[in-house]
């Protein structure tokens, strides 16, 4: 397979694979109706069906197959926990979905790379928010978490450099799109059914059911599930949910190491994280096929599935622009909106972030990896959301926001999901 262009990890052959052979049209009725097979819908259905052998389950995807936007598109990192403030969901469903994921790929024979991570402070000024950094991963419970000095780090990395960082050995690498296709293995073993290039257009509470209208017509549930990732609020809305927060697009560029280069890093090295913003910042991770990745950028786009740069869809981009919290957004943090495009535009630019912590690196190292799209949840008053978001409507149960690290905790949330359904119906 030519790896050279921009796209190659998409074409992947966990990216092309197939979902099991569904019935022509999605059934007229069922117990379950969960809308998205990406990894976090999937692994609802799949909790669903554990705990109703009993019941009907359809799963309806827009795309032609399983698991095409953000599981697929992504360094594949297995996260360990410690970013996120002690008792959000992240937190708590990041911690237990890594040590349910490990073990899932263990029994079901998944490759799954406990690689390791470090998070490096290459200034003085970055301690104290490594220290805050420490204090979370120790309060979440994050296992084998430890402060390293200059010496120590390395020895785990020989070529970076700091004068301290984080040491993360549960950190790791998966190749998501395997897991999700073990998934629907699952939901196929239970007779559960998985319908693809099946978009749905709106869901209606009616009686004692709800009516989930898709492209080949409606299938009258008892409940439904609606994780449709960068979708997710537009038929939230139409349910009747409030109007935020609002899902705007960001598209994640990657570049890689080349061949050659790649003994670079061993695991993953991270920076020390912009306290304001829900992003990790460009970092360089060893995928679970051994090339190292390199980024990623975080840009605003014109389109929820903006793969290519220049892909404007107008619907998405209008949703954008007339949601108040996006200019509030870019007013409150518009120097880190120039860096992002400079980032975007300019292979320099981002290599010389990263030199701070790996000096060897060189613009000539890296060439373009690929790209993925985050849908990420926005307020009206301009901040981001920085959590995972589950709201209700009659009968349902909306997955509003699920970015990174949503894949590591597919399986913990799957059980809260399933939990609120059933608190919700019975």
């Amino acid at each position: 397979m030519d790896r050279a262009g921009p796209g190659w990890r998409c074409a992947s052959i966990a990216a092309q694979m197939s979902s099991p052979s569904p019935p022509a049209d999605p059934p007229r009725e069922c117990d379950f109706a969960v809308v998205g097979a990406g990894i976090v819908g999937l692994a609802a259905a799949r909790e669903l069906a554990l705990r109703h052998p009993d019941a009907r389950i359809a799963v309806l995807e827009r795309e032609p197959r399983i698991a095409g936007h953000q599981t697929t598109h992504s360094s594949g990192v297995i996260h360990a926990g410690i970013y996120y403030p002690p008792g959000s969901l992240k937190a708590r469903l990041c911690v237990s979905g890594a040590r349910e994921l490990y073990a899932y790929c263990s029994e079901r024979e998944i490759d799954a790379k406990r690689s390791g991570k470090v998070i490096v402070a290459a200034s003085d000024d970055e301690l104290p928010r490594l220290a805050e950094l420490e204090q979370r991963g120790r309060a979440n419970g994050v296992v084998g978490l430890r402060r390293i000095d200059a010496g120590e780090l390395a020895e785990i990395e020989p070529h970076a450099r700091g004068i301290a960082a984080l040491h993360s050995p549960n950190t790791g690498v998966v190749d998501f799109g395997r897991v999700a296709a073990a998934f629907a293995d699952d939901l196929e073993a239970a007779d559960a059914t998985i319908h693809p290039g099946c978009a749905v257009d709106s869901i209606a509470a009616r009686g004692a059911g709800i009516d989930v209208v898709h492209a080949r017509g409606t299938t009258r549930a008892g409940a439904a599930v609606l994780c449709a990732g960068a979708w997710s609020d537009r038929l939230a809305v139409a349910a009747g949910a409030p109007d935020e927060p609002r899902i705007v697009p960001f598209r994640g560029a990657f570049l890689r190491l080349r061949r050659g280069r790649e003994d670079l890093v061993r695991g993953s090295i991270y920076p020390v994280p912009d306290p304001a913003l829900p992003f990790l910042g460009v970092h360089l991770t060893r995928g679970f096929e051994g090339d190292v990745h390199v980024g990623p950028s975080a840009l605003m786009v014109g389109g929820r599935d903006a793969y290519r740069l220049g892909r404007v869809r107008w619907p998405d981009l209008r949703d954008t622009l007339v949601w108040p919290g996006t200019w509030r957004l870019l007013r409150r943090h518009w120097r880190a909106t120039l860096t992002e495009l400079r980032r975007a535009a300019s292979h320099r630019f981002l290599v010389a972030e990263l030199r701070r912590y790996v000096p060897e690196l060189t613009a000539g190292d890296v060439e373009p990896g690929f790209a993925g799209v985050r849908g990420q949840a926005l307020n009206r008053d301009g901040t981001l959301v920085d959590d995972f978001v589950v709201s209700r409507t009659e009968r349902a149960l909306h997955v509003r926001n699920a970015p990174s690290p949503a894949a590591t905790s597919a399986l913990a949330l799957a059980r809260l999901i399933a939990d609120e359904l059933e608190a919700q119906v019975g």
